[in-house]
């Protein structure tokens, strides 16, 4: 009777070792295609991106249809702010650890390089659309602050639904030691985070003035 307590018990702790190694196998298999998605994307739209920003600093050499780019970089910038609510969904479903910081970081670059992009176009080409630059804090938020960036995030994605190509929302974090980020930051004097910067000009620090974004959308 004993022996076969004793057995029952070492067969328990082997299924239960086997069944804890292969959560950790398959979470890790997990980890990896998510990293590998957020690579792919990236390295898409780091490829469109450049294009772009080759037909803009090729304004003056060849003439250009500002319709045709502006349609461009409005598709572009739907399509990275999609992909980023994806990676923000993976971020929380994953252990962060330095690899997914990285791919962060690329990912703040590119949108800021899409950000500057804009600017340009938008300078070239007068079209009627609005640069929405979302600075927030990606590394340990205070409670305060991350209950503050749930409710701003999910105003600014209710915005976007409405507003469709008529903003570019471009999520950026500002805390990540970018010096091209840092750079920004400093001249368009972003001292509390979050902050909403609305063409380059005009910046939104409460829920309350966010509510009534549309005076200055007009």
């Amino acid at each position: 009777m004993e022996k076969n307590q004793k057995y029952i018990f070492l067969q328990a702790l082997v299924i239960t070792f086997i069944v804890f190694n292969i959560g950790i196998f398959m979470g890790n298999k997990l980890e990896s295609s998510r990293i590998d998605k957020i690579n792919q994307w990236y390295l898409e739209s780091d490829l469109e991106l450049l294009d772009q920003k080759i037909q803009s600093d090729a304004f003056g050499l060849i003439d250009f249809d500002c319709d045709l780019l502006v349609r461009e970089n409005i598709r572009f910038a739907d399509d990275i702010y999609e992909q980023a609510q994806i990676i923000e969904e993976y971020e929380k479903a994953s252990r962060i650890n330095n690899e997914i910081v990285i791919q962060h970081k690329r990912y703040d670059l590119l949108r800021t390089l899409f950000w500057i992009n804009s600017i340009k176009i938008k300078e070239k080409c007068n079209p009627d659309y609005h640069n929405l630059v979302y600075f927030y804090k990606y590394n340990e938020p205070s409670l305060e602050q991350k209950s503050k960036q749930n409710v701003i995030s999910n105003l600014l994605f209710q915005l976007k639904q409405e507003k469709q190509d008529k903003i570019m929302l471009i999520p950026i974090a500002a805390d990540n030691n970018l010096f091209a980020i840092n750079l920004l930051i400093e001249e368009y004097n972003i001292t509390e985070l979050p902050t909403v910067l609305i063409d380059e000009k005009i910046k939104i620090v409460s829920i309350n003035e966010l509510e009534e974004i549309d005076k200055y959308l007009n």
